[in-house]
């Protein structure tokens, strides 16, 4: 099943044997089949770019990468790789961002590989002078549009690190307002402003 966030509601790709494990259609969800027209799929981005009143949407069809190939074809693609950073006392790094927090990401260069991209991203945003790399913890997606108006689809892969607690300097050019280290469960609880999937992530880590 691929979990993309749209104008902060997730949309669920999923295969038809996925779907029966989702929550059932009513007026705050939606559920339906997929049956290989891609205007289908263009409604429905239209549709929650505009509207935030939903919690989900799930399209499903027999087979949910195929699925998610059509979707992807919609989108310029961008694809990105962070971190989620720790320090000895278990406290993860955080940053404040357009209003929003986040973990440390950016942009793969051309030539990058995804491990590289991560560190350089985590080092570059927080201040931290180095940060030791651990295991890969997935891919995350979501939505928006550049400049020109064009959709975007980011791909961002996602790397658990280890790093010293040091003094921080946020990335002032990147528009980062804070680098922080937080206790990731009083963070959460704190109800803070927090991109969907990043909180997926974090709430991912604790429940291990």
């Amino acid at each position: 099943m691929y979990k993309i966030y749209i104008n902060g509601t997730p949309l669920f790709l999923a295969s038809t044997e996925e779907a029966g494990g989702r929550p059932s259609a009513d007026d705050r969800n939606i559920v339906t089949r997929y049956m290989g027209n891609s205007k289908l799929l263009l409604s429905y981005m239209d549709m929650l770019e505009k509207n935030p009143r939903f919690d989900s949407v799930t399209i499903f069809a027999e087979d949910a990468d195929r699925l998610f190939r059509d979707f992807a074809g919609q989108f310029r693609i961008i694809e990105a790789a962070g971190g989620v950073a720790y320090n000895p006392k278990g406290e993860v790094l955080l940053i404040f961002k357009r209003d929003h927090w986040d973990l440390p990401k950016g942009k793969i260069d051309e030539g990058e590989s995804r491990e590289d991209a991560a560190l350089r991203e985590v080092l570059e945003e927080t201040g931290l002078s180095a940060a030791v790399l651990g295991e890969y913890l997935g891919v995350t997606y979501h939505t928006y549009r550049d400049q020109k108006g064009r959709r975007i689809l980011k791909y961002s892969y996602w790397y658990r690190m280890k790093a010293e607690n040091e003094t921080l300097k946020p990335q002032a050019e990147e528009n980062i307002e804070h680098a922080e280290w937080r206790e990731p469960r009083a963070f959460l609880e704190s109800n803070p402003v927090v991109y969907g999937n990043i909180r997926d992530l974090l709430v991912r880590e604790l429940n291990g």
